[in-house]
């Protein structure tokens, strides 16, 4: 990532970004959290991509190199936590479950400057530290590979995630054994190769339904073998339906 900014203080605001809107690459000296109240959100370091919609929220931890970009018209939510405040204990970036009362509490904790200390203020960001104590972490990422044989793959992947053929033909075509790419995605990647290939179909699954695709488009652009299993998966992995992506609060 070049050209990294650094801003000392990991900002508290609102901001709207247009669909396809990027912010560049940079860093904090605090911590922070970013939540999309509507769209989706992409947060890329040099390890991988994090990805949210609105039941997510990312932690990015201070120090971290790090860029945003929109898909769908994106309402961001920025949160800055000193660097001494770590109610997770977390050193790397982390996507967090949202629930309803979480998500109004970040909402009310970024209407206002980051340095309006008002007893109001200071409660509503005590309980908001609780409650992302009580945030189960959510396995909503992309890793990035280093192996070339395996960044191959996951490349070929990116640009037709549904692409249909077996790791062992993925496998032939990188100039990789079989088991070779399975150890690979395991010990790069923390992941199997259905996993990973589940979660980059996810994340374009997301992309798209943020530009308003219709969900049976993405179904099949995204090579799941019928809606109806795309809508479970789907379901399964984010707690709501594809259908009322765009129509969440």
């Amino acid at each position: 990532m070049p050209d990294i900014r650094h801003s000392p203080e990991a900002p508290t605001r609102t901001q709207a970004m247009a669909p396809g809107e990027h912010i560049d690459a940079h860093r904090h000296d605090d911590h922070q959290v970013v939540y999309a109240g509507s769209g989706v959100l992409a947060v890329t370091t040099d390890t991988g991509t994090w990805f949210a919609p609105g039941t997510r929220a990312i932690r990015v931890p201070a120090g971290c190199v790090h860029a945003h970009r929109a898909h769908g018209h994106l309402a961001l939510h920025l949160l800055g936590l000193p660097a001494d405040t770590n109610p997770l204990g977390l050193d790397a970036p982390t996507v967090l479950s949202v629930d309803p009362l979480l998500r109004e509490l970040i909402l009310a904790c970024t209407r206002s400057p980051h340095d309006d200390d008002t007893p109001e203020r200071l409660r509503l960001r005590a309980v908001l530290l609780d409650r992302l104590r009580a945030s189960p972490q959510q396995p909503v990422q992309l890793p990035a590979p280093t192996d070339s044989r395996l960044r191959a793959v996951c490349d070929a992947l990116h640009h037709d995630p549904a692409d249909p053929r077996t790791l062992a033909a993925l496998a032939t075509a990188a100039g990789a054994g079989e088991r070779t790419l399975s150890r690979l995605f395991r010990r790069e990647l923390g992941m199997t190769f259905p996993q990973w290939r589940t979660q980059l179909r996810l994340y374009h699954a997301l992309r798209m339904l943020a530009d308003d695709v219709p969900v049976t488009t993405v179904a099949h652009r995204c090579g799941w073998s019928s809606t109806s299993a795309f809508i479970d998966v789907f379901r399964r992995a984010l707690g709501y339906t594809p259908g009322t992506h765009n129509r969440r609060p």
